[in-house]
């Protein structure tokens, strides 16, 4: 019949479909062996090395008590002032005829800074001396005819009432010539304000006002503030807590007090304790201190802010131990002491004193007993443990385990022979399983 097709036609179709299916099935076969290769051993080898490590001693860095010297220091934000501040202002009015600074210039007291027309000034000083020229040749008229007076007197020449006139003449003359004296100095005094000199050693800041203006005795701004930088003051705060302790030490001796950097702590320079303010600011609760500096180099600058450190007590021959060993529980603070064995005990302590990297034990540990200082997470009370050298170096594990992570073993080198191990048989699996 031509209708129907031949037999081979009809088969095809059906075994090409067939095909398809078995590359499918294959292609799923080797995508699970390699899923289990990469997936399926790790695992497992992370659980083993887990519970190996886990099994062993804990590896901890540990530090040996000891006794030390310790420096008892307060310490405060201060604010750097200067010792002197003088803002130069003219005494007289005038025409401001010459400067003779620099501006930011160190000066001595007495130097001459700027200096004033004079030419009003020194006129009536003149007048001054004139005036007092013309009294005293009064004077010394009026005294000769006192004395002629005195003479007819005796002989009854002249009567007493103008004897007693002329000796009150005298004194009349005599008073108007002192006036004059005064009337000298003072104009004289004018006329040295007509130059403005520096009235402390310091350094000039910028200058208020030029050349050739007129200047006034109630200007506010004046022409130029001097600045006394050596010595130089600092200025802190403390609170009233510890006044106690400072005014004991103080009645002592001077306390030294150091000025440090506020990004490094290094120390700028050295100084002493002068004040102790007469009392306590009540809306702050802290007492004013103030030390003086000898600020050499000039590294200290008013109205810079500083560190403040001072002494006020050294702790004699104290048991002295890393800060990082101290570690606070629901009962106090406790160490873990490493005993005979390499094993530790968890035992309380009374910290007396404390800082960020020094801790002072008044009791509980005694040198040189060695307290645990890293490594607490795994710690027990009775457990054994594995020192290592130092901070920051290799720590020694129990054989046959495997560190964790973040842990190092062997240095560099050998974690790294680890990892290129661990790569190549990874890499190995594939083509071992095909």
């Amino acid at each position: 019949m031509h209708g129907e097709l031949p037999k081979t036609l009809k088969a095809k179709p059906r075994s090409r479909w067939r095909g398809v299916l078995v590359t499918l099935l294959v292609l799923a076969a080797v995508g699970a062996a390699v899923a289990y290769v990469y997936t399926g051993p790790a695992p497992q080898q992370q659980r083993r090395g887990r519970f190996a490590f886990d099994a062993g001693p804990v590896p901890v860095l540990a530090a040996t008590a000891s006794y030390a010297n310790v420096p008892v220091y307060l310490d405060a934000v201060g604010t750097v002032k200067a010792l002197n501040t003088v803002t130069v202002r003219p005494q007289v009015d005038g025409k401001l005829v010459s400067v003779k600074f620099k501006e930011g210039q160190d000066v001595k007291r007495g130097d001459v800074l700027a200096e004033i027309d004079p030419v009003t000034y020194q006129a009536a000083y003149d007048q001054a001396v004139a005036k007092k020229a013309q009294d005293e040749a009064l004077l010394a008229n009026a005294k000769n005819d006192l004395v002629r007076y005195q003479q007819l007197a005796t002989t009854n020449a002249v009567n007493r009432q103008q004897l007693d006139t002329q000796r009150a003449l005298v004194a009349q003359y005599t008073a108007q010539v002192q006036s004059d004296q005064a009337a000298i100095e003072s104009a004289q005094a004018t006329l040295g304000y007509t130059k403005i000199i520096a009235p402390i050693d310091g350094r000039t800041g910028i200058r208020q006002v030029d050349e050739g203006n007129i200047v006034h005795a109630s200007d506010s701004t004046g022409i130029v503030v001097i600045t006394q930088l050596t010595p130089i003051s600092v200025l802190f705060n403390l609170p009233q807590q510890n006044l106690d302790a400072v005014n004991s030490a103080f009645a002592k001796g001077a306390l030294p007090v150091d000025a440090l950097r506020s990004d490094t702590n290094a120390v700028i320079d050295h100084g002493t304790l002068t004040v102790v303010d007469n009392q306590v600011d009540a809306s702050t609760g802290t007492v004013k201190l103030k030390a003086e500096f000898p600020n050499p180099g000039l590294r200290l600058w008013p109205g810079q802010f500083v560190n403040v450190r001072m002494l006020i007590d050294t702790l004699q021959h104290v048991v002295t131990i890393p800060t990082g060993a101290v570690q606070r529980g629901p009962n106090g603070t406790f160490v873990y002491v490493i005993g005979d064995g390499n094993t530790i005990a968890m035992r309380p302590i009374t910290v007396q004193k404390q800082d960020e990297n020094q801790t002072v034990v008044a009791r509980g540990v005694t040198p040189p007993e060695r307290v645990v200082t890293t490594g607490f997470a795994r710690l027990t009370d009775g457990a054994k443990v594995a020192i290592g050298s130092s901070e920051g170096a290799p720590v020694a594990l129990p054989p046959g385990t495997r560190p964790r992570n973040g842990q190092r073993q062997g240095g560099n080198a050998a974690g790294a022979t680890e990892r290129r191990q661990r790569g190549q048989s990874r890499t190995a699996g594939p083509a071992a399983a095909q």
